[in-house]
């Protein structure tokens, strides 16, 4: 996936928006996919996707096969979603999902 921009943070230049912007430019472009899933697929809810990777893992029926790298996907979402909720955004709110 290519890189895709990212839209404009509202009042740059807070501290706030230093750490979000820091935040997303250090994710590489497995980290923007699973954001773009988690806006497309999954009602912007990370639990679903999660539940989706579980399932996979333990052979019981999922939604959405992603790649063969779950564990590590699951742990880009605990990353991601932890960050979220530290910072009280969405990252879609952020990266260009389109």
């Amino acid at each position: 996936m290519a890189k895709t921009p990212e839209k404009n943070l509202v009042a740059d230049g807070t501290d706030a928006n230093a750490d979000i912007r820091r935040f997303i430019d250090s994710l590489d472009d497995k980290y923007r996919m699973l954001v773009v899933l988690k806006a497309q697929l999954y009602g912007n809810r990370w639990e679903p996707m999660l539940e989706d990777l579980k399932n996979r893992l333990e052979g019981k029926p999922y939604i959405f096969k992603l790649v063969n790298r779950i564990k590590d996907d699951i742990d880009r979402i605990d990353r991601m979603k932890s960050f979220e909720a530290d910072h009280k955004v969405d990252l879609t709110e952020f990266i260009d999902i389109t």
